[in-house]
């Protein structure tokens, strides 16, 4: 680790998760309006819209008050496909949407405060990259790990989305690290590490269930906490298949 500088951390998956599964959320709260649906059914909706929606990014310097407008449209045409269209859907996705910006739509991993207060202790400076938006910063306040992190670059505000490598430099850029000496976990071979090696960054992809398999190429932890021994000589990894 003697030459890292800095670690930029993904958000969903990797510091925090939904508090049960979407499918889950959005069947408890159509069920306030009458309208009975198959978490199940959701849940793998929800991932089908998710993968066909554009970029969840939005030109660089956009203010604020329209920033959050987009945000909300971008969230509300996703959900729509979802769920369908219903009567009260406006005062149905109202609720979702702001509930998601609550801590108890999350549940942070264990293994987060241990490690963020380690690796800061080590003098290095963090960062997050996530392709999510604005209410990131309501989670952070909420989780009280806002104080751990120099910088929170979201693909809503960046104007891309990983694994545009254009959004690693543009945080490589505000943290003045060259990118040899930064690294970024992510638990998504495509979105973390492969975005991030193409920006010239280290990516260590985080594991938690063992889903890869053994490779030399790759850095792989099951844990968050095995970033403060990473200066040891790393365990091989399983190789992955693009």
């Amino acid at each position: 680790m003697k030459e890292i500088q800095a670690i930029f951390f993904d958000a969903g998956g990797t510091l925090f998760q939904v508090n049960g599964s979407v499918g889950e959320i959005y069947s408890r709260f159509a069920r306030r309006y009458s309208i009975e649906l198959d978490p199940e059914t959701l849940t793998a909706a929800f991932l089908s819209s998710f993968r066909e929606q554009p970029p969840l990014a939005f030109p660089r310097g956009t203010p604020e008050i329209e920033l959050h407008g987009l945000e909300y449209d971008w969230w509300r045409r996703l959900v729509i496909d979802v769920v369908s269209d219903f009567p009260q859907f406006d005062d149905f996705f109202a609720e979702v949407y702001e509930y998601f910006r609550r801590r108890e739509a999350w549940v942070m991993f264990d293994d987060v405060i241990p490690t963020l207060t380690a690796l800061k202790d080590h003098g290095l400076r963090l960062g997050i990259i996530s392709n999510y938006d604005s209410r990131i910063d309501d989670l952070l306040r909420a989780f009280e790990i806002e104080s751990y992190f120099d910088g929170i670059h979201v693909s809503s505000r960046s104007g891309v989305a990983k694994p545009d490598e254009k959004i690693f430099r543009a945080a490589l850029s505000y943290h003045r690290v060259e990118p040899q000496n930064a690294l970024h976990v992510g638990d998504n071979l495509r979105e973390d590490v492969e975005g991030a090696l193409l920006a010239g960054m280290r990516g260590v992809l985080l594991d938690r269930n063992s889903r890869v398999g053994l490779s030399d190429e790759l850095i792989r932890i099951g844990s968050l906490i095995e970033l403060i021994g990473l200066g040891k000589p790393p365990q091989k990894s399983q190789k992955y298949i693009k």
